[in-house]
């Protein structure tokens, strides 16, 4: 399987959903004379996991993290793991569900990517499918800004998004893009087995992917723009996916 460089990460949840769920943690800091109830969890899930906290100042966590936004804890991990594809179709097989995936089309900015994949995970997706090249990968960013999410939802990287689509529809999936000229919405069946394309940021879904789509959503808009950014368009079609879904389970 193909993996990640060693990640520095920061932040609570980060931390804490990174011991739990058994990522490969080589070493945490905590802030010094620190002992509120949230980093009192991150080391008792660190004493779980055998590692023994080193407690510094501030000053160091900022350098160890090159933000002031570290929360009071900063850990070091030898690596993340991407997934297959096969493991998102597995989750899908094992909760005995029609599989719902993100196939992300070159999105670069990894608070979109973070974003994203937490959004992946709170709507019951099974994956989320990005790009080897332009695109972001699984950096700290994205892990802080994921709130651990990243630690629960498989991340498939893929060569070709048109490749990986056909793929995919021979395994019983369809694909809806976000697109302005699109159905709109809520008038599409997105109940079944469905993979969620979304575009870069300013571009959109490339032509050959949105060729290779069976449906393109629009979302409906009332105001002065005609945009919304990358993870927050995400958002609103992952969940009119999942209204749908609940409404069709007996």
């Amino acid at each position: 399987m193909e993996k990640t460089e060693p990640l520095i990460i920061y932040g609570r949840n980060a931390c804490i959903e990174a011991f739990r769920s058994g990522q490969s943690a080589e070493k945490l800091y905590l802030q010094e004379n620190v002992k509120n109830g949230p980093l009192l969890t991150v080391q008792k899930e660190a004493e779980k996991a055998g590692i023994r906290p080193e407690f510094v100042s501030k000053e160091r966590l900022e350098k160890l993290a090159g933000s002031k936004n570290h929360q009071g804890c900063v850990m070091r991990l030898s690596a993340v793991t991407y997934a297959e594809l096969e493991d998102c179709l597995k989750i899908a097989e094992e909760r005995n569900e029609a599989c719902f995936l993100f196939l992300l089309d070159g999105i670069q900015d990894p608070h979109n990517l973070g974003a994203i994949i937490r959004t992946a995970n709170l709507s019951g997706a099974h994956g989320v499918i990005i790009l080897k090249d332009r695109s972001a990968g699984l950096t700290e960013t994205v892990v802080k800004t994921s709130a651990g999410a990243v630690w629960y939802t498989p991340v498939v990287r893929v060569t070709n998004m048109v490749r990986t689509i056909e793929e995919l529809k021979k395994r019983g999936l369809w694909f809806v893009c976000a697109d302005m000229g699109g159905s709109l919405m809520y008038d599409l069946d997105l109940s079944g087995p469905i993979g969620l394309v979304i575009g870069a940021e300013g571009e959109g879904v490339s032509r050959l992917v949105k060729d290779a789509c069976d449906f393109t959503a629009a979302i409906p808009m009332k105001g002065d723009i005609d945009s919304l950014n990358a993870s927050v368009a995400a958002g609103v079609l992952a969940y009119e996916i999942t209204r749908q879904r609940i409404q069709k389970q007996p």
